[in-house]
């Protein structure tokens, strides 16, 4: 494991509060925090599902390289996208971290995951698999454009992302 990413998003926000370019974006704060990792960023993989994880599990289950996942789950609370296995993938492979615009569960597990996980909250029950969803594709998280290759940011004051890195 790599160690912890020397940013804040309060910095990041103070340097970028006045871009009206749409290259750097505040998502709302709504998550909840359920890994591991406080702080982490990386460089943005999506993944468009609505209570089916198939794609989120492949995901996790290949090599993470410091990315960070993004689902857009569809703010669904009716299903889990992500539980205390995927959340174990997520770390084994590599993924610096899992933004989630829906629900996890296996609370307990996932706070043992070395990984940064953001849902909105916890639900027990699992997705059913359908096989359906989308990959790498822009995405739309509480309002907020997020698109492959975009660097995401996330600490304890809440969650950025802009179109290229902003940090060396």
């Amino acid at each position: 494991m790599s160690s912890q990413p020397v940013f804040t998003t309060c910095d990041l926000c103070d340097v970028h509060k006045n871009d009206g370019s749409g290259a750097f974006r505040v998502l709302p704060p709504v998550f909840r925090d359920f890994g591991a990792a406080r702080r982490f960023a990386g460089p943005v993989v999506t993944i468009k599902c609505f209570e089916d994880n198939t794609l989120v599990k492949a995901a996790v289950d290949s090599a993470g390289e410091g990315r960070v996942l993004v689902v857009d789950g569809g703010a669904s609370l009716r299903r889990a996208l992500l539980g205390g296995n995927l959340g174990a993938a997520a770390a084994r492979n590599g993924w610096a971290g899992v933004v989630i615009d829906g629900c996890v569960r296996d609370v307990a597990e996932l706070a043992a995951c070395h990984t940064g996980i953001r849902a909105l909250a916890s639900m027990p029950l699992p997705t059913e698999k359908r096989n359906e969803g989308q990959r790498d594709l822009a995405v739309q998280i509480q309002g907020v454009w997020v698109r492959p290759g975009d660097w995401l940011y996330a600490d304890e004051d809440g969650i950025v992302v802009a179109d290229r890195a902003l940090t060396a």
